[in-house]
């Protein structure tokens, strides 16, 4: 399980005791410290607040509308490129499209379902695909057509505390992606029951940040942006934690974001493949517990037998303190017909 509140700003930014609901409230807006290409008459972009993010230069969604009782139209523009989620060999990163997903939870949550602001949104599984050849990047923003349809909604006492949504994700017409998702939605005070002692960010004492594997090894180009730590095994890696970066870590948290964790992933993959360029076409994720800060986490990859189409295969876990906190299967592209 993990809390659906990753990161908006693009810069390094102070830690603090509020949460991300009271900082929205009370206008709190960060300001970049890198430029995203401004688009030409760029739609307007849905309140930060909606999505969990404190700057809203991240915001990707540029609307929503119900089309039935369990059926929406969510739009979003792509940047022509992104600091983080950065264009390589002429595509988008496949992760711009997890975090245009993570984007709807809160939002249809707190606008369709009511789910009030400081209720908790926990995510339990979620599984994508995409075509890679629609992730072309030509120096343009992208515009985007998410088709969600609830597949179950749980309540309790009248409120939602369960949401599981499907998606079909539209580019030009055709179909980019689809999607499954499911999430919880945990009152406050469940939430600090739960959490217990980890559960106030300014009392977690984060361990220190590891040194970073080499960030062209795992399909980057800055160190700063690496998520992985090398470890004493072949094919296992420490999961390298900085706080203080603020597109996975915009605001306090009690725990690693999940979207940090599917970077992890993704990073993996491409250590392992050590094919250049390679693509994650496809993840399927399961979430146990969460990652706490505190303490280390460790991934270890294996390779199973390819899909039906040949293309090869991974299973991600992350263990800590010998407990499972996730496992992903992850599947590659390596016949990529991109420019390098």
């Amino acid at each position: 399980m993990q809390l659906i509140t990753p990161s908006s700003d693009s810069r390094r930014v102070p830690r603090t005791g509020r949460s991300v609901a009271d900082l929205a409230c009370m206008g709190v807006a960060l300001s970049k410290s890198c430029t995203l290409v401004p688009a030409v008459q760029a739609p307007p972009r849905v309140a930060q607040q909606l999505v969990h993010k404190l700057n809203a230069a991240e915001v990707l969604l540029t609307g929503w509308r119900r089309t039935a009782d369990d059926r929406f139209v969510v739009t979003a523009r792509w940047p022509p490129d992104h600091d983080f989620y950065a264009v390589r060999h002429d595509r988008h990163d496949p992760l711009l499209l997890s975090e245009t997903i993570r984007q709807t939870f809160p939002l249809l949550a707190h606008e369709a379902y009511g789910v009030p602001f400081g209720h908790h949104l926990v995510w339990d599984s979620y599984t994508w695909f995409l075509n890679p050849d629609l992730l072309h990047a030509d120096g343009s923003a992208v515009d985007l057509e998410l088709r969600v349809v609830e597949r179950e909604a749980v309540r309790r006492r009248g409120s939602v505390a369960m949401l599981s949504l499907a998606y079909d994700v539209v580019r030009d017409g055709m179909s980019l992606a689809t999607a499954t998702s499911c999430f919880t939605i945990q009152v406050p005070a469940v939430y600090r029951r739960l959490r217990g002692d980890h559960g106030d960010p300014a009392a977690v004492q984060p361990i220190p940040v590891p040194p970073a594997v080499r960030a062209q090894s795992v399909g980057k180009d800055d160190v700063g942006d690496v998520v992985l730590a090398p470890a004493d095994a072949p094919q296992r890696w420490q999961l390298r934690v900085d706080a203080d970066h603020s597109v996975l870590f915009d605001h306090p948290v009690d725990h690693a974001p999940g979207m940090l964790l599917l970077e992890a992933v993704k990073q993996v993959a491409h250590g392992v493949s050590g094919r250049t360029p390679v693509c994650v076409i496809a993840m399927d994720v399961r979430f146990q517990r969460y990652a706490e800060l505190d303490a280390p986490s460790w991934l270890e990859a294996r390779r199973i037998p390819s899909d039906a189409t040949g293309r090869p295969r991974l299973v991600v876990t992350c263990t800590q303190e010998g407990a499972e906190l996730f496992s992903c299967t992850v599947t590659l592209d390596e016949a990529s017909q991109q420019h390098d």
